[in-house]
């Protein structure tokens, strides 16, 4: 029996190799389940706040930090780049890898390109600020626009 910690493991493992989350066919045949067991867990995991997904095929859409999608945050950690959602995603993939990491993006009132930078698990000093237009009490209100 394939439990959902079996499918989130995969997934953030899956994640971290590939640099974007798994589609439910790689998930289903990783796992010897299929497609639609696979996106019946990414419903349950998206109703613990654990997975955004696709309102027309529950395909994954942000398995937090990351992005399934591409975005202005490209984090690179060693050799891999993932996409993150938001300037904050962009540091909770540092976190969770453990790992320095650049984050290439730009100012969103100017477009003027800027690199932040994780070393040694703090963000190194940049001059800018982080909007956040949405309250973080109400994110998952609708995750996906926030």
């Amino acid at each position: 029996m394939v439990s959902d910690t079996d499918v989130q493991q995969l997934i953030y493992r899956t994640t971290v190799e590939q640099g974007r989350p798994p589609r439910s066919t790689d998930v289903a045949a990783r796992l010897g389940i299929d497609a639609a067991a696979a996106i019946d867990a990414f419903k349950r995991l998206n109703s613990r706040r654990l997975l955004a997904l696709a309102p027309e095929s529950g395909e994954i859409v942000m398995a937090p930090p990351f992005s399934a999608v591409p975005t202005p945050f490209v984090v690179t950690a060693g050799w891999q780049s993932y996409f993150a959602n938001c300037v904050w995603d962009s540091f909770g993939i540092a976190a969770a890898l453990h790992q320095d990491t650049d984050v290439e993006t730009s100012c969103a009132c100017c477009g003027e390109a800027m690199t932040l930078r994780v070393r040694g698990g703090s963000p190194e000093p940049t001059p800018g600020i982080a909007h956040f237009a949405v309250p973080a009490a109400h994110w998952w209100d609708d995750i996906t626009y926030t």
